[in-house]
C-alpha cells in the first residue's frame, strides 16, 4: 500500500498548482487513468473476443436446434466450440478482475490513519468540502444531502445515473447483437444452459456503482465513477 501512497503523494504535489486543495482528488483520477492505460490491452482483447463469440452465434442456433432437448449436451457442444475456436467466453471478465487490486489498495488507503508507520496525510485533502477518506453517511451528518460535502455527492450520483443509463443501453444492444437466431421449428427460444438469468441481469449492473459510491470512501468513489466512465466510452469506441 506504502507504494500507492507515494504514487497518489507525488500526483498530488504534481497536479497541485493546477487544482490548488483538490489536487489530491485529481491525483486520484489520473491514477484510475493509468490503471485503465495499463489495462487497456486486456479491454482489446476481450473486446475481439465478443465479436468472435458473435461470429459463432450461427454454428450456436445449429447446436441449439440439434440438442434442444437434452440441455446438457447442448452446454457441452457450445463449451467444446468455443475450445476448438479458442474463444474464451469469460474474456470479458478480465479487465474488471486485473483492476480489483488497484481499487482494494485506494479504499485501504483512504481508510487507514497511518501508512508505514506514519500519519496518513491524505486523509486531511478534500474535494470541495468533502473529505476524501470520508463516506455519504459523514455527508448526511455534516449538513445534510444538500450540505456542501453532500452536494459532492450528489454530483457524483448524477454523474454515475447518466453514466449508468449509457451502459444499460450499451449492453443491451450488445445482447440483442450478439443474440443467436433460431430457425423455425428447431427448438426455438430454448437458451443455452445458464445464460438466461445472466442475460435479465447484466444489463442492470452498471446502476450498481450508484450503491458502491455510496459506501466506500470519496477516494474509492472517485475511482469507480472514473473507471466505469472509461469502461463505457471505451466500450462504445472498441464494440461500434
Amino acid at each position: 500500500m506504502s507504494v500507492v501512497a507515494d504514487l497518489v503523494r507525488h500526483l498530488t504535489d504534481l497536479l497541485q498548482p493546477l487544482f490548488g486543495a483538490a489536487s489530491a482528488a485529481a491525483a486520484v483520477v489520473l491514477f484510475t487513468a493509468l490503471v485503465r492505460l495499463l489495462v487497456h490491452p486486456l479491454s482489446r482483447a476481450a473486446a475481439r473476443g465478443q465479436k468472435a463469440r458473435a461470429a459463432l452465434q450461427p454454428r450456436i442456433a445449429e447446436l441449439r436446434a440439434r440438442h434442444h432437448r437434452d440441455p446438457a449436451r447442448l452446454q457441452e457442444a457450445v463449451l467444446r466450440l468455443h475450445a476448438e475456436e479458442k474463444v474464451s467466453p469469460l474474456s470479458g471478465c478480465l479487465p474488471s478482475l486485473f483492476q480489483l487490486p488497484a481499487f482494494f489498495l485506494l479504499y485501504h488507503l483512504f481508510s487507514s490513519e497511518t501508512v508505514g508507520g506514519r500519519a496518513n496525510t491524505l486523509l486531511g485533502h478534500e474535494l470541495f468540502a468533502a473529505p476524501l477518506g470520508g463516506r455519504w453517511t459523514d455527508a448526511l451528518g455534516d449538513g445534510g444531502v444538500f450540505g456542501a460535502a453532500g452536494l459532492v455527492y450528489l454530483g457524483l450520483f448524477a454523474v454515475v445515473a447518466v453514466v449508468a443509463a449509457f451502459g444499460y443501453r450499451l449492453t443491451r444492444r450488445s445482447m440483442a447483437a450478439g443474440a443467436a437466431p433460431s430457425p423455425a421449428g428447431s427448438g426455438a427460444g430454448v437458451p443455452v444452459p445458464g445464460t438466461a438469468a445472466l442475460t435479465r441481469f447484466l444489463p442492470f449492473t452498471s446502476f450498481f456503482t450508484l450503491v458502491t459510491v455510496a459506501v466506500v470512501p470519496l477516494a474509492a468513489a472517485l475511482y469507480v465513477v472514473t473507471s466505469t466512465t472509461w469502461s463505457v466510452v471505451e466500450r462504445a469506441v472498441l464494440y461500434r
